[in-house]
């Protein structure tokens, strides 16, 4: 599925039915810089799963803030628009799809 952009205004109803994963993302940000490739490339192998990127900025504070965004990347998981798990910081291709399985089986 391809990669999806969101801001306050969308990030709703992108999430849909399925799973939906979540980076909350900065571009000043060297981790979130390091970490888009990999989300990117995920999301080319996964069809099945939503990805969708979230760049924090003036514009967009609401959302970041509902959910406790304290420190970027951010991962959160999203089942049926309900918010299942988050993780922190910067993992590994294999990281993020192994856990992206977890959460298929769940």
């Amino acid at each position: 599925m391809a990669l999806q952009h969101a801001n306050d205004e969308t990030f709703t109803s992108l999430l849909g039915d399925g799973i939906a994963l979540v980076d909350f993302w900065a571009s000043w940000c060297g981790p979130c810089r390091m970490f888009g490739p990999i989300f990117e490339s995920a999301s080319e192998k996964i069809s099945d799963v939503k990805f969708i990127k979230f760049e924090i900025d003036e514009t967009n504070r609401r959302t970041p803030a509902k959910y406790g965004i304290r420190s970027i990347p951010s991962i959160l998981a999203f089942r049926n628009g309900e918010l299942i798990e988050a993780r922190t910081g910067l993992m590994d291709e294999e990281t993020l799809i192994d856990w992206v399985n977890e959460l298929k089986g769940a």
